[in-house]
């Protein structure tokens, strides 16, 4: 009988290509999940997605409300694409959300990036988007420990037991 080979997930390598509270938490949570499961957790943050780890903009991320196929108003209605378009509407749209996840007892990004990393969880900005819109690493919140190009980062995320997650 052939040998069971053991197809446990060890290490996760996330992307993060934009910058809105659903798409940035959802790799937050991922990230954090496999550090409390004891696995290898890298997130690599791209494009948009480095607002979450610039300083002046990680912690006033908004909801998309324009063209976003899952956002539902109270009841359960969808959401009229329209109505994301007015002003104001999407700033309130993102306090509620905001309130939810307060009320979850949520942490704000820069504290999710802590617990991250203090649980061994690694950290990165994309070289290529960096460039593009001009930062440096002093733009970044202290826990991104290095600005990669994507060969590197795809270097570091291999191995068996390995996944990628696109958010």
């Amino acid at each position: 009988m052939a040998e069971k080979k053991d197809t446990q997930v060890k290490k996760v390598a996330i992307i993060c290509s934009k910058a809105n509270l659903e798409d940035v938490y959802a790799a937050l949570v991922m990230a954090n999940g496999a550090v409390m499961e004891g696995m290898e957790a890298k997130v690599f943050f791209t494009f948009f997605g480095l607002d979450a780890i610039t300083k002046k903009r990680m912690n006033k991320l908004h909801t998309a409300t324009v063209g976003n196929p899952g956002m539902r108003m109270p009841g359960g209605l969808p959401f009229p694409t329209l109505l994301g378009t007015i002003p104001g509407v999407e700033a309130g749209v993102s306090a509620m959300m905001r309130s939810q996840m307060d009320k979850l007892d949520i942490p704000p990004v820069d504290e999710f990036l802590d617990m991250i990393t203090a649980g061994g969880g690694e950290i990165y900005a994309c070289k290529l988007a960096m460039d593009m819109f001009k930062l440096t690493k002093e733009d970044l919140s202290d826990h991104v420990q290095d600005v990669l190009t994507v060969g590197d980062f795809y270097a570091m995320a291999g191995g068996e037991g390995s996944q990628i997650i696109f958010t």
